[in-house]
């Protein structure tokens, strides 16, 4: 059995890792499953890089069978992160690959010489969750029941480039921007049954860098096959 546990921000997230990324990537033997960051109980939301390089090296070496990967957004990301304050600036699709890269450096020095590194895939969401609703905003508009507003939804899409591009202004981040429009929006309700409906190929298809991740994470069957 191939195991992939994701440590995540939020409920939302663990929803969307739940329901949506799990059954697509259980077809291919890899089975993945969340957890929030925290102590049991905890809602989510926890950013401090310190107390989460100690829950993600403790869950590696707890079942050194299993690998494990992370969601986390850059939207509101501490630039106590490593890589973080020089990935300011960069070319949007080198920025969370900076990060990325720094955390997986960190980690391994963390685990020891020993570790191997393809068992933790971090991942940094860009700039946030919401960012994937905009890969279909009709489906977006559709879920939040005001069809009216999909020309609106997809103009801000089209205008930054990609769902991805849009940016992490706090006024203009991917769920301002939805909020500005229907002030009604529910992270966990509209944005897990947006997701539901857009479908992880459309939002692979429109979103580059989460299409990266998850071609990692298919990737694993093989590392597991030859492990």
């Amino acid at each position: 059995m191939n195991r992939v546990l994701a440590l995540v921000e939020g409920q939302t997230e663990k929803k969307f890792v739940k329901e949506i990324m799990a059954p697509s990537l259980s077809v291919r033997n890899i089975f993945l499953s969340a957890r929030l960051v925290g102590k049991p109980g905890h809602k989510g939301g926890a950013r401090d890089y310190h107390s989460i390089r100690k829950e993600i090296a403790a869950l590696l070496r707890q079942d050194t069978s299993v690998c494990c990967t992370t969601m986390f957004d850059y939207y509101g990301l501490p630039r106590t992160w490593p890589g973080r304050a020089d990935a300011s600036g960069l070319p949007l699709r080198q920025i969370p690959k900076r990060i990325e890269a720094a955390v997986s450096e960190d980690i391994m020095l963390t685990m020891g010489k020993s570790f191997d590194r393809r068992r933790f895939i971090p991942y940094i969401q860009m700039h946030e969750f919401e960012a994937l609703l905009f890969s279909n905003p009709e489906v977006l508009a559709e879920t939040i029941r005001l069809p009216a507003l999909s020309a609106k939804l997809r103009s801000i899409a089209e205008e930054s480039g990609s769902p991805e591009g849009i940016d992490d202004n706090p006024e203009t981040a991917p769920s301002k921007r939805i909020l500005t429009l229907f002030s009604g929006y529910q992270k966990v309700l509209h944005g897990n049954i947006s997701a539901q409906w857009t479908g992880l190929t459309t939002m692979r298809t429109k979103c580059p860098h989460f299409n990266e991740w998850v071609t990692k994470l298919e990737s694993l069957v093989h590392y597991k096959q030859n492990h």
